[in-house]
């Protein structure tokens, strides 16, 4: 029964099916004897919200993706990450996001996420040469800007933890962020679902700000926040509501 209930949403959205998987009509039978109520909604809305393009099928699991490893969520992890595949995210960016999250939300989720990842990889037949390099050439950056941040935070934090302010700049801007796996529109678009997925709400004006920087669209914002409400639930999602009108009204 674990294994049945396991990945019950999004029936029958992905064609590809890992070996162990139970096909869509088992898993549509399992969700319905336990919660036939969520069984039609995931039938209707669910299914409708993969469907709207307003949010390309690739950013929609992208976006997934990282919710449920900020989440720490793992069960399914395995098959959004088979569907995020199947609809153009490459192995490298789901390497990336994994490294990525875990400075945004904590070692551990992201630890959490690398055996059914890895799983997923195997069966696949993905392997070293298709992941990012532990040290590539790094990207450029806007030494005027990150100078900026980079005293604002010294001066507002320096006296209460210098370890946290050098690792901040030395590690996190100074070499995750310019890591050439992972777009800097999408690295900025993985932070935002990890702030909001753990109701960072305090943090989403920098990096949404930051995101649209990058390339992400306040047309594209409308159906992010529609998809994370059904992914991470709608109380967090409105939490960080304020944040994201006040970042969209300033710009």
């Amino acid at each position: 029964m674990a294994l049945i209930a396991s990945g019950a949403l999004l029936v029958g959205c992905t064609s590809q099916q890992s070996a162990d998987a139970p096909e869509p009509d088992v898993r549509a039978t399992a969700v319905e004897d336990v919660a036939p109520a969520l069984a039609q909604y995931d039938a209707e809305q669910v299914r409708e919200l993969w469907a709207d393009d307003s949010l390309s099928a690739r950013d929609r699991g992208l976006v997934t993706i990282a919710v449920l490893v900020a989440s720490g969520q793992t069960t399914d992890l395995g098959f959004y990450v088979n569907k995020a595949l199947d609809d153009g995210v490459s192995p490298a960016e789901v390497s990336e996001t994994i490294t990525h999250l875990g400075f945004y939300s904590g070692w551990q989720n992201a630890m959490a996420a690398v055996d059914p990842v890895a799983a997923i990889f195997a069966e696949r037949g993905i392997d070293e040469s298709e992941l990012p390099a532990a040290d590539p050439d790094l990207l450029n950056q806007d030494e005027a800007a990150e100078a900026t941040r980079e005293a604002e935070v010294q001066e507002q934090y320096g006296n209460v933890s210098q370890g946290l302010v050098d690792d901040t700049d030395s590690v996190v801007f100074d070499d995750l962020w310019l890591r050439p796996g992972l777009e800097s529109r999408d690295r900025s678009l993985v932070t935002v679902v990890a702030l909001v997925s753990t109701a960072q709400a305090d943090q989403v004006p920098y990096h949404l700000g930051r995101a649209m920087d990058n390339g992400l669209t306040a047309d594209e914002v409308d159906p992010l926040l529609n998809h994370l409400a059904y992914f991470t639930g709608w109380p967090k999602v409105f939490t960080a509501m304020p944040a994201v009108t006040e970042t969209l009204e300033s710009r």
